[in-house]
């Protein structure tokens, strides 16, 4: 047998279970994970809530429902989770694990910081207290052309509204996750308003809110952290067996990581501070030298983001979109389990 090659998996985030993927849950899990998705069901049932199989098995997709907090979240954790058990670990040694925003607290999982039964209790809390907050959301904005290059100066012209506009009496606006190629940023109606209205021109896509999104990882979101603190106790943490990489870009290693720590970061600066995803990607790599990058379903949307975080450090000599895409049809660096035909070399 040939040897194992090592892998960074990505944990996803909101906005990835979309209408393409409504009862891909129990399609491509329900035979083998009947026992884990009855269990995420009667932690839904014990809430009063409708269960993942219910949501997963609904008749057809509805934006009003499924992008919603308390629904999001658990389909999402749902099918990451069962997607990383899903893993052939004969041909594949994880080095490392990394989430986007939400995607967090299926990392916590994924590392052994929390069982996976305890991931979705996290997660399906979470899904409710996210929707704890001030007035406000997010605003999706492009900074790359094309060949998912860098704009010459677009990055810090936006940075430097925001800035502006923070300042500004009444009005609250902050970065707060970092996609490389992306940048979203949040606030209030008003800062949200006004860089609406200010932004520069932004080439490839107009600036975008998310449906059903809040101001995440700012200030705002402090309701949802002290909710989050109260409800959910630092006893369900342990140390990571597999590494994590969090939104800072620290390492959560296994003989060197407090619980409590590591439950304090989950529930306070990660809720109220910006998410660096593409540093969390960039120091991973850079770090423990994955041959590839396995990205759970639910989708494939983060996809873009991965690679753009590898253009920005010209990762194995990766400089842009045409050089990544040469390298995924001759030897593929990112392996999406959202996608079919890659999903097959990933399963067991």
């Amino acid at each position: 047998m040939s040897a194992r090659k090592t892998a960074l998996v990505v944990a996803p985030g909101r906005g990835t279970y979309g209408k393409g993927e409504l009862g891909s849950i129990a399609r491509l899990h329900g035979a083998r994970f009947a026992d884990r998705i009855a269990n995420f069901d009667a932690q839904r049932v014990a809430r009063g809530q409708p269960t993942v199989t219910e949501l997963d098995g609904a008749d057809r997709f509805s934006v009003a429902m499924h992008m919603r907090g308390d629904v999001a979240a658990p389909l999402i954790y749902a099918a990451t989770a069962l997607d990383w058990l899903s893993i052939d670990r004969e041909k594949y040694d994880v080095a490392a694990v990394a989430g986007n925003s939400m995607g967090w607290y299926s990392a916590l999982a994924l590392g052994g910081a929390v069982s996976v039964e305890d991931g979705f209790r996290i997660s399906n809390a979470m899904g409710l207290n996210s929707q704890t907050h001030g007035p406000g959301g997010q605003i999706l904005l492009q900074v790359v052309d094309e060949d998912w290059r860098p704009i010459a100066g677009l990055r810090d012209a936006l940075l430097d509204l925001v800035a502006t506009i923070a300042a500004r009496p009444g009005h609250d606006l902050a970065l707060s996750i970092d996609l490389a190629g992306m940048l979203v940023l949040a606030g209030n109606e008003e800062g949200l308003a006004a860089l609406l209205a200010e932004a520069p021109p932004i080439p490839g896509r107009d600036p975008l809110r998310l449906a059903g999104h809040g101001p995440f990882h700012t200030p705002l979101m402090s309701g949802s952290s002290d909710k989050a603190k109260a409800e959910i106790p630092a006893s369900l943490f342990r140390a990571p067996a597999i590494p994590m990489v969090d939104g800072r870009g620290h390492i959560w290693r296994r003989f060197s990581s407090d619980p409590s720590a590591v439950w304090d970061y989950t529930f306070g600066h990660q809720i109220l501070a910006p998410y660096d995803f593409a540093l969390s990607v960039q120091v991973a790599v850079k770090e423990f030298a994955p041959d590839v990058i396995i990205l759970p379903g639910p989708g494939d949307t983060l996809g873009g983001a991965i690679a753009q975080s590898l253009i920005g450090i010209e990762w194995q000599g990766i400089a842009g979109k045409a050089d990544f895409m040469a390298r995924q049809a001759s030897d593929p660096v990112l392996l999406s389990m959202g996608r079919a035909e890659q999903r097959a070399l990933v399963t067991a």
